[in-house]
């Protein structure tokens, strides 16, 4: 045996093959039959990377056509009302997506990742009824394949935590009508084979938890346990350490507990705990959500100090996390730098590294064979070659951090804002968006075709300036008031900054799954940051310079960049956030000395960077506020500073914002309602906001008359002085035949709630 375990692995595609086959069957261009097919040869290809490498625990369940979470429910039989009347693949995708008659489930981010699930709405008054359907057919499906899987499954106490009660009662009244159905589905799992590994993923028991879940964990996992004595039941926890929950945990007949002792170090508390109940440990050592090339002498260390109190013959070698966060495989990194590809391991490579670490561990350094002492004398190479390269250190960026004066800009807010309203002269009400408009096959085309060196520096120019004449005659002949130029050069929000930056390093397949077919390719910091040159001033002005009307700069924040970057292990996080400021600090003066009026910082990534436990949310405020409002701090009193909020539930973190002391913020509420909103005015909160009025993840057009309901709604909540009308977020990932209506809808039930207020 191996006596190493993989929580989870990548799903899309090494390709984005699962990308294309659904979004060629939401554009009705292919059948379902097609998104199957594609969905059953990724299925097979992934367990056997994994079973090839030697991995012992390979899952079944943890691939999913949208989100793990949304199948959890339709597991459960947790389908909200208004699709009940659908079946199949039309039910599952309009619970993800929406349809024309009716809203998509609400959407946020999976604990501190980039990653998005779809939150299960639950009632009262709604029956819930197993559904295992996939689970049975996807264990079957593997091991007829040949590779005897684990069964992936969202614990109970968790799915309940991240479900949210339409009825707006507390999520764990529903307790005693969801745990008979897991009792339910284990009962069909043991009928599957004459031993089944379950591994059931309870991350919310990382989090700081309140007594009444703490005192269901005990009676959930003692009764699972003992359903059947054919399934062997590991509880798994990752991002964060979850000692309490452990401390219940080693009282039950579980089989073993899974604890992350990279992002988690106090789990190591608990190791005296697991010892004494004999059960297994699946030790998380190497790196889930980092793409850095593991030190195994390291991690070989790290497993030594857990086996002082935990039997070595207990221990199972694991990734701290689902791999799910990290690229697919650096196979197709033909461009990147070697010295600095040398230094990376994605998912494919990361199963090398643990089958070299648990043959090291539980056997000798002397019984590698030739091949595996290659990968084991490379990777010391590779350890030591990033310590000591001249890439990663810039003593002139490390001086001008160290020597900063200026952290903020001039004047209060009420001050600003009455210069900028005299100034600017845009009405109660204005209208925006929140800066990208879609890109079309075109666009990415172009940009490609310029990537490959097939078309000219002025071919590839002509081409964005093209798509920004459209979208800005698109905008004023719709009516909307501050302009933005639609972002056509850019691939990501992030990756391009990063391409631009000194210190940063990107790819040229390193996807990873947002939300359903959503992919983004995140750049990766290896040294110290600078900014070489004005990175967006060019197509601002350019766009500037064809209209009359406010244009929009658009940068992404300083704290977005970092949380949406792998990040250099190396160095401090907030040390590198500070670096970041820094470089959009310079680019917002360059953008105001070139006539840019507004400026929006977005710091969509704000929320999810949060630590998941309180004692550490301090720090990570004091640098994450410190570094917004250094990179804006270059801005002058009439320069208007927005900023842009995804995903955010703002009640614990209101003061935060108004601590940035940005202008305008815009925030992402149209699946929510007003609940997001309602703590604005709660707490008195004095800058203007533009909460979203429709949802833009959703393919459906609003109605004039529910965006003109919608904004009734925010009235109700805070002034017209007070607000701006824009949609929820960018719409890069919508069509033209989407944005257009629903921006005039937009524009038009405006029109008509002005003249209401007159």
């Amino acid at each position: 045996m191996s006596k190493n375990y993989v929580i989870g692995f990548p799903r899309i595609g090494e390709q984005r093959e699962l990308k294309k086959a659904l979004e060629s069957y939401w554009a009705k261009k292919s059948d379902f039959n097609e998104v199957q097919k594609v969905a059953s040869e990724l299925k097979h290809r992934h367990w056997n990377y994994q079973k090839d490498a030697g991995i012992e625990y390979v899952s079944s369940n943890d691939f999913s056509l949208y989100d793990n979470m949304l199948d959890m429910a339709v597991t459960l039989g947790a389908i909200p009302k208004r699709f009940q009347d659908l079946q199949d693949e039309e039910l599952y995708f309009a619970m993800a997506r929406g349809n024309q008659n009716a809203v998509a489930m609400e959407m946020t981010k999976w604990f501190n990742t980039n990653y998005h699930y779809i939150v299960p709405e639950l009632s009262l008054t709604d029956n819930y009824t197993l559904n295992a359907a996939k689970i049975v057919a996807e264990y079957k499906e593997a091991k007829a394949h040949g590779v005897k899987t684990k069964i992936n499954i969202i614990g109970p106490i968790t799915f309940l935590a991240l479900s949210k009660r339409v009825d707006r009662g507390d999520v764990f009244e529903l307790y005693s009508k969801i745990l008979p159905v897991y009792e339910a589905l284990l009962t069909e799992i043991a009928q599957l084979d004459d031993t089944i590994t379950l591994q059931i993923d309870e991350p919310i028991f990382v989090k700081d938890l309140e007594p009444k879940v703490l005192s269901l964990i005990k009676p959930t996992y003692d009764k699972l346990a003992l359903i059947s004595t054919n399934i062997k039941i590991a509880v798994l926890t990752y991002f964060e350490h979850s000692n309490e929950a452990t401390k219940i945990l080693v009282n039950t007949p579980v089989w073993a507990l899974g604890l992350d002792f990279l992002h988690g170090e106090k789990n190591f508390e608990s190791l005296t705990d697991i010892a004494a109940s004999s059960k297994v440990l699946i030790a998380g050592v190497v790196d889930g959500r980092n793409i850095w090339k593991n030190d195994i002498n390291a991690t070989i260390s790290l497993l030594k100090k857990i086996a002082k109190s935990v039997k070595k013959e207990n221990i199972l070698v694991s990734s701290s996390s689902s791999l799910l966060h990290v690229p697919f495989t650096l196979q197709y990194e033909e461009k990147m730098n070697n010295e600095i590809k040398n230094w990376l391991s994605y998912a494919v490579e990361k199963l090398d590294e643990i089958a070299l670490i648990s043959k090291i561990f539980f056997d000798t350094q002397e019984s590698l064979n030739a091949e595996e002492k290659a990968l084991y004398e490379a990777n010391q190479t590779a350890n030591a070659s990033r310590k000591s390269s001249p890439l990663i250190h810039d003593k002139k960026i490390q001086e001008r951090t160290q020597n900063i004066t200026k952290m903020e800009r001039n004047g209060a807010y009420e001050e600003r804002i009455k210069i900028q309203k005299e100034l600017l002269g845009y009405k109660e009400l204005a209208t925006t968006t929140i800066g990208s408009f879609p890109q079309t096959p075109e666009v990415r085309h172009a940009r490609r075709e310029f990537k490959n060196g097939n078309i000219s520096q002025e071919a590839y120019t002509q081409e964005m300036k093209n798509y920004i004449d459209d979208c800005v005659a698109f905008q004023e002949e719709c009516g909307i008031e501050v302009l933005v130029h639609g972002e056509p050069e850019r691939n990501d929000m992030v990756e391009y900054f990063g391409e631009q930056l000194q210190g940063y390093g990107f790819s040229q397949n390193g996807w990873v799954q947002s939300y359903g077919s959503r992919c983004v390719k995140p750049p990766f910091i290896y040294g110290d940051i600078s900014r070489p040159k004005p990175m967006t001033v060019d197509w601002i002005t350019y766009a500037q310079s064809k209209t009359d009307k406010i244009m929009k700069g658009m940068l992404t924040g300083p704290v977005t960049i970092l949380n949406w970057s792998f990040v250099r292990d190396d160095m401090a996080r907030g040390d590198v956030s500070k670096q970041i400021a820094l470089a959009i600090c310079d680019e917002v003066d360059d953008l105001q000395n070139a006539g840019i009026k507004m400026i929006q910082v977005d710091e969509a990534a704000f929320k999810e960077g949060y630590p998941l436990r309180s004692a550490k949310v301090q720090a990570y405020e004091d640098f994450a506020v410190r570094d917004f409002k250094l990179s804006v701090s270059s801005a002058k009193k009439e320069t208007q500073i927005h900023t842009h909020m995804c995903y955010s539930e703002f009640n614990d973190i209101i003061a935060t914002i108004e601590a940035m002391d940005a202008d305008v913020i815009s925030i992402e509420t149209a699946r929510s309602g007003n609940e997001l909103l309602k703590i604005f005015a709660k707490v008195g909160y004095k800058q203007e906001v533009g909460p979203g009025v429709y949802d833009i993840h959703s393919p459906r057009i609003p109605s004039v008359e529910e965006i003109v309901k919608q904004i009734h709604s925010l009235l109700e909540v805070l002034p017209k002085e007070q607000l701006w009308i824009n949609p929820d977020c960018g719409l890069k990932t919508r069509k033209w035949e989407e944005v257009k209506p629903s921006l005039k809808n937009m524009v038009e039930a405006v029109k008509i709630v002005r003249e209401e207020l007159v």
